[in-house]
């Protein structure tokens, strides 16, 4: 007796209409995103529509955050790729309602409302709060680099600038020199009636290109005008201190006196340099590749040591880190409502003014002030810092006290994870927007989806109390 099969169906007709409930297990992802949408306040995206009668009828604006906050759950942040989900992916096409918006559709949907779908980002972190995944007994703060929407071959410095504009202004004339003598010998032929008015292709080219170039030197020059207004504010305001301390002790102040930049003759360094494709975007070390740099920004993120849950995001195009950690601080306050117990960060977060501001007044800093040889014994510390110490010195006496260097090391197993989750996990290595604004909200968004696994993760439910 020969092998028995099961019987194959795929040609007999459904006698009754299927359940979109059947498609997907219990306990799936999507099941647990179509959940936690239902909680979240959308009447942000929903009021964008009031009023607006004109058309067809629009997609549901659940069904469409449904769609982009699994996309960027599972890394499938192309709105291509999420149309082709709806039809080859079951949770795609449950979530979807087995509707199938077509790509032009996500993409103006997700450019229309980021910064609301950004906005969702507090409120996922409430989620985990109420779950009990947020205690802010320890938050580490960090930042990874973050490939822009561009290339850094589409990148040029203010000197080669200078000289691009010069070579392609000679080139233009030349061509339009070209242009006004065969105009000349046209019109010597044929007569005046022929229509030449329309400019050759090169010369558009040429132009084109020197008209990009001239406005990316004007930007330059703007930021280099507005740095130099900045340090005069700075220069003026140390020149009054010292004016002061000059009255009161009847003595001439110690030092150079500040030197007080003019603005109106401040140019940009020669190496500096605009992006033609995203010019908020910077040129930036490249973080795993040592040596190498890379086109992009500065991704910020704080992580509440309890569960790894991200608690405050930012993106800046500054390279460094030390500008970062009160502005951080102050995200997580706003975002969390209260301060943490304590907050620890690389070297790159280091400074004087950051360990004394008073936005961090409270918070048990854990920031180190130097980078340790690999296999380099430090002494361990005992008791509190000398009285004389400096800031670095005191602080490099706490991270040598046992309960400081158990809070320090814990750093990178809380927060370097997460961006390892981000890049390798999810496969989110370059942002799909450009510009400062929406690369930061976009950043939010990849952050908001992060806490979203996590709640999953935790088996926690997404009702709200």
């Amino acid at each position: 007796m020969g092998k028995r099969f099961r019987t194959d169906h795929i040609n007999q007709s459904l006698l009754l209409p299927p359940s979109l409930h059947d498609w997907l297990p219990e306990g799936h992802l999507g099941r647990f995103i179509a959940d936690v949408t239902e909680e979240l306040d959308l009447g942000l995206i929903y009021r964008s529509y009031e009023g607006d009668g004109r058309g067809l009828a629009a997609y549901q604006p659940l069904m469409m955050v449904r769609l982009l906050l699994y996309g960027y759950c599972k890394g499938v942040a192309s709105s291509r790729k999420i149309e082709q989900a709806t039809y080859e992916d079951v949770a795609f096409r449950y979530l979807s309602g087995d509707t199938h918006p077509d790509h032009d559709t996500i993409a103006a949907f997700r450019k229309r409302h980021l910064d609301a779908l950004a906005g969702l980002f507090v409120q996922v972190l409430q989620l985990c709060q109420r779950a009990g995944l947020v205690k802010l007994g320890h938050v580490a703060i960090d930042g990874t680099k973050m490939k822009a929407n561009a290339s850094k071959h589409k990148a040029m410095s203010y000197e080669r600038m200078n000289e691009t504009e010069q070579r392609l202004r000679q080139e233009v004339e030349e061509l339009l020199r070209q242009a006004a003598a065969v105009d000349e010998a046209e019109d010597a032929q044929y007569g005046k009636g022929k229509r030449g008015d329309e400019l050759p292709e090169e010369l558009q080219r040429r132009e084109s290109r020197l008209k990009k170039i001239r406005e990316a030197k004007a930007e330059l020059e703007r930021e280099a005008k507005e740095k130099a207004e900045q340090l005069r504010a700075e220069a003026e305001a140390k020149i009054a201190k010292r004016r002061e301390q000059e009255a009161q002790t009847g003595k001439r102040a110690g030092g150079h006196e500040p030197k007080v930049p003019d603005p109106e003759q401040a140019k940009p360094e020669p190496g500096a340099q605009k992006n033609f494709t995203d010019a908020e975007s910077r040129i930036m070390p490249d973080g795993v590749n040592k040596g190498s740099f890379l086109q992009g920004y500065n991704a910020q993120a704080a992580v509440d040591s309890k569960a790894q849950v991200i608690v405050a995001a930012a993106v800046t195009q500054q390279t460094t880190d030390n500008n970062q950690l009160v502005p951080m601080i102050e995200k997580v306050i706003a975002n969390v409502g209260s301060q943490p117990q304590a907050v620890s960060a690389d070297t790159g977060y280091w400074s004087p003014g950051n360990v004394v501001d008073p936005h961090v007044a409270g918070i048990d800093l854990h920031i180190a002030v130097g980078r340790q040889k690999h296999g380099e014994k430090v002494a361990e510390a005992t008791g509190p810092p000398p009285e004389d110490a400096t800031l670095r010195e005191a602080m490099e006496h706490k991270l040598r006290t046992e309960a400081g260097r158990s809070i320090y090391k814990m750093r990178k197993a809380i927060v370097e994870p997460v961006f390892g989750q981000i890049k390798e996990r999810r496969g989110f290595r370059r942002f799909s927007f450009r510009g400062l604004s929406s690369v930061g909200l976009e950043w939010e968004l990849i952050c908001l989806t992060g806490n979203l696994l996590k709640l999953f993760r935790y088996g926690r439910s997404p009702q709200v109390a």
